[in-house]
């Protein structure tokens, strides 16, 4: 066995359980019902797969190979204990031999996808909400305890507090492993929306790490927001999410260069914007308008403001004055410091820089912004607009500091170094609906 193959294995042995954790976590809670074991039999794959791939060679298909390892493990694990006899009587004796879809419930309400049970479950109201999104990003999107705590800008030990103390709730309450019904499905709605646009912002922008976009986290994403609203037809907000993340991923093939680092807004070639999942992004605002007797909502709005980029063919026929009313619906809808902070780019593009940059001056003192990186972007941008580079150097390069991804860390430096010599690209980029 040599070095180069023992790294080979083991680069891939990363990348695929990174990939394919969630629906290992998610596939072998169906047959333990404690999403804490089921995590647990997940990382005893990841070890078995350390020890044998090295030496075996990289399978075939090597999530499957997980997936399968994961579940023998919770089978040995239910038969080893008798408490847990009876659930193995309920899943079959054959389940071992059965292809997954024949242990699924018949009913046409019900939806065949782990994940999205997954969601529900982990969105149960017996966790705090915030403890509901934690819990989420962890088993469903894979992220890491510091990863989670800077997309709910929350410290990482209450985020860690948090995920252990939902796991052991889940499992004392004997939660079920199921997408509910009638008003408990409603009642859960709010946080599995908010999982799966959190999960998305993530694979938009990624917090931490080498890579700018992690496209998986998108997809799954995407694809449990198109499950949700062929699931609930009849909720506006649900089509508004749809729509934001398919007018969003949209431009995902033209926010990276060749080499992977961002390409601004601006210089996007809007020719490489997928103009499919933008029609379908339109259709889903229709949805959403059409069965919304409130107004529309939070999810609602964001996506008109995405659509608002798609129409426009070019950046300089973009539409910031209606960019900024609809953040000005949204911000009274769904008050909050990131809002204002989009809100104030919004305003520096239609009203001038001066104007941005004192929306973005009274949030200095938010708690929450503290250790935020796209507030000293933003304002470094607006500064450096306004001619005044040095201010703008400062800050492009506490924005340096603070953020822990590093292409996005590489682009900020680059700006700061243009303010010493000349004028850089207009850069702007709200947090939650970033202007990329």
């Amino acid at each position: 066995m040599t070095a180069e193959r023992t790294a080979e294995a083991a680069h891939a042995i990363e990348t695929v359980f990174r990939l394919e954790a969630p629906r290992i976590i998610a596939g072998v809670t169906r047959i333990v019902r404690d999403v804490g074991i089921a995590e647990e039999l997940a990382q005893d794959a990841l070890v078995a797969a350390l020890e044998q791939w090295p030496d075996e060679g990289i399978p075939d298909n090597p999530g499957a190979w997980l997936m399968a390892t994961a579940k023998h493990r919770a089978i040995d694990l239910v038969r080893r204990k008798e408490r847990y006899a009876r659930k193995l009587a309920e899943v079959g004796r054959d389940l071992e031999a059965a292809p997954p879809h024949l242990d699924e419930p018949s009913d046409p309400d019900d939806i065949d996808d782990d994940l999205l049970r997954l969601v529900f479950t982990a969105c149960h109201p017996v966790l705090s909400a915030e403890a509901r999104v934690a819990l989420t990003l962890r088993l469903l999107g894979g992220l890491t305890t510091a990863e989670i705590a800077r997309a709910v800008l929350a410290p990482e030990a209450t985020v860690a507090q948090r995920i252990v103390r939902a796991k052991r709730t889940l499992a004392t309450k004997n939660v079920a492993f199921e997408v509910p019904y009638g008003p408990e499905r409603a009642a859960r709605l709010g946080s599995v929306l908010e999982v799966i646009y959190l999960i998305f912002n993530e694979g938009y922008a990624a917090t931490a790490g080498d890579d700018y976009l992690r496209p998986g986290l998108c997809e799954d994403a995407l694809r449990l927001a198109r499950l949700l609203a062929a699931l609930m037809p009849k909720e506006p907000e649900v089509h508004g999410l749809a729509a934001l993340l398919e007018l969003q991923a949209s431009r995902s093939a033209a926010r990276t260069g060749p080499s992977g680092e961002p390409v601004l807004l601006r210089d996007q070639d809007r020719r490489r914007w997928n103009q499919l999942l933008i029609r379908r992004g339109f259709a889903a605002l229709g949805r959403a308008d059409a069965v919304s007797t409130g107004g529309p909502g939070p999810y609602a709005l964001q996506a008109a403001i995405a659509a608002s980029h798609a129409h426009a063919h070019t950046y300089a026929e973009t539409n910031w004055e209606g960019i900024a009313t609809l953040y000005g619906l949204l911000a009274a809808r769904a008050p909050s410091p990131v809002v204002e902070l989009n809100r104030a780019v919004a305003v520096s593009m239609a009203e001038g820089p001066a104007a941005g940059l004192a929306l973005v001056d009274a949030l200095a003192g938010e708690p929450a912004l503290r250790d935020y990186h796209l507030l000293p972007s933003v304002r470094g941008d607006l500064l450096d607009r306004l001619g005044r580079r040095e201010e703008a150097r400062a800050e492009f390069e506490r924005a340096a500091s603070l953020t822990r991804n590093e292409r996005e860390r590489e682009l900020l430096l680059a700006r700061a170094q243009a303010c010493r010599t000349e004028r850089g690209n207009s850069y702007s980029q709200g947090p939650h609906q970033p202007l990329q």
